[in-house]
């Protein structure tokens, strides 16, 4: 975080990045002292609902974050700024977006937990877009002309006020992370799921919480004891935030834990909380071994919609085997559950570096459209696309093995499940046979 002070003392010339969270309520002129260097631009938090004309002097932004500011109308001036890729205006009070206010070089809109009601036709033009962020607004249909958007490759929609999800959608080329939860069409199965009796309740005086594990935009998990009857007990307890997240409703993804059934590849969910001093939510999980950790960080600025790896990170074949064997069997129950996972990212799994991986994280899953077989099998295969980015980054980081080996068939099964064409992809069932004649063969 840096100071109005800093700035106006000439502190922070040269600077790439500025971060101002001071209560502004007007944009202060002393920014464009760093018009020549700046590129990322964050004033998240603030009093702002507006920004001046002359933002473009800013000719070298990139980045621009004015989340948590009371603006009405996504401005205009954006769409003047030549170099601006990512645009970031979660939880404002934006009811409007003008056609005008949109880069023409836009890669990343966020405009999650708005009021926005209609997106523009001209959102067509923004052909370079690969991440659009719209859970938690008031959109009742999505414009046609985004299907001329060929390089989307994650869309979130959740907690909207759509009817249905169009045919155009399902037949993007790139897209692989698709969260559409909280809608009116998916509300009978969401209703029916979360009044399932899925899991015993957990009384929340049985539990004791000691640390935290980790925090996602969802919730929080903790390690905690659980005295159950005469027995105590180590579990990981996740109580939800109960706000929209970037991907979406909190109970909605409470009830896709419920209802994802066990699998190997799943951490086992033992209970839902019961009797919470003030409403809240939460889930009683099994403790899985320390010794797992994340295959890789989430996307940065720079990769957009690509994890990060550590450059140390490398798989021997067999491990690489097994991870994408275990996450395509995961996937594959899911689906024959009616889930789509919707955020099937390296960084959303968790291995112990002997090849045995799970799946976690389901903020962004949602339930199949009911009735509607064709659109189930039109998610598997966007989902498909992700599993194949996950194969394209375990080839990329595998040991070298024999020529013919399992890396060159992984590379192979790789371009299938990236294929253009969501028709011409395999599906999770026979990937999940695939990888274990490899297996058997290795």
């Amino acid at each position: 975080m840096h100071s109005l002070e800093d700035l106006r003392a000439g502190r922070l010339n040269g600077a790439r990045q500025l971060r101002l969270c001071a209560g502004l309520g007007e944009f202060p002129r002393e920014i464009f002292d760093l018009a020549d260097t700046l590129e990322v631009l964050d004033l998240s938090g603030n009093q702002l609902s507006t920004l001046p004309d002359d933002l473009p002097r800013l000719h070298r932004l990139r980045i621009l974050f004015c989340s948590g500011n009371p603006f009405r109308v996504l401005p205009e001036v954006l769409g003047r700024c030549p170099q601006l890729e990512m645009v970031g205006f979660k939880s404002c009070q934006i009811e409007r977006v003008p056609a005008e206010a949109l880069p023409p070089r836009l890669r990343w809109l966020i405009l999650t937990d708005n009021q926005v009601e209609v997106l523009p036709a001209a959102i067509g033009r923004c052909t370079r877009l690969q991440k659009l962020m719209l859970a938690g607004n008031r959109l009742r249909s999505l414009p046609p002309e985004l299907a001329a958007c060929t390089r989307l490759e994650l869309l979130r929609i959740a907690a909207n006020q759509l009817t249905g999800l169009p045919g155009w959608l399902l037949r993007l080329p790139r897209l692989a992370w698709l969260a559409y939860a909280g809608n009116p069409f998916c509300a009978a199965v969401e209703q029916a799921a979360q009044g399932a009796d899925w899991a015993d309740p957990v009384p929340w005086h049985a539990l004791a919480l000691q640390q935290v594990l980790g925090e996602g935009a969802s919730g929080v998990i903790h390690r905690a004891a659980w005295q159950d009857g005469a027995r105590c007990r180590d579990v990981a307890v996740k109580l939800f935030k109960g706000a929209v997240t970037s991907d979406g409703l909190p109970l909605n993804e409470m009830a896709v834990c419920l209802g994802a059934g066990d699998h190997p590849n799943l951490i086992p969910v033992l209970g839902r909380i019961a009797g919470h001093p003030a409403e809240g939510h939460g889930l009683v999980m099994a403790l899985i071994d320390a010794r797992f950790r994340s295959l890789a960080g989430p996307p940065s600025f720079e990769s957009y919609t690509r994890d990060v790896f550590s450059p140390d990170t490398l798989f021997t074949p067999d491990a690489a085997l097994r991870i994408a064997r275990g996450i395509a069997s995961v996937a594959r129950h899911l689906h024959a559950q009616g889930i789509n996972h919707g955020d099937l990212y390296a960084h959303n799994i968790l291995h112990c570096g002997e090849g045995r991986a799970v799946l976690g994280d389901f903020g962004a899953a949602s339930f199949h459209p009911p009735g509607d077989p064709g659109a189930a099998e039109a998610l598997q295969r966007i989902e498909v696309r992700a599993f194949g980015c996950l194969l394209e980054e375990l080839v990329e980081r595998g040991a070298d093995g024999p020529e013919g080996g399992p890396r060159t068939a992984l590379a192979s099964l790789q371009a299938r499940c990236v294929d253009p064409d969501p028709g011409a992809r395999p599906l999770f069932a026979e990937l999940e046979q695939t990888l274990g004649r490899l297996g058997e063969d290795a």
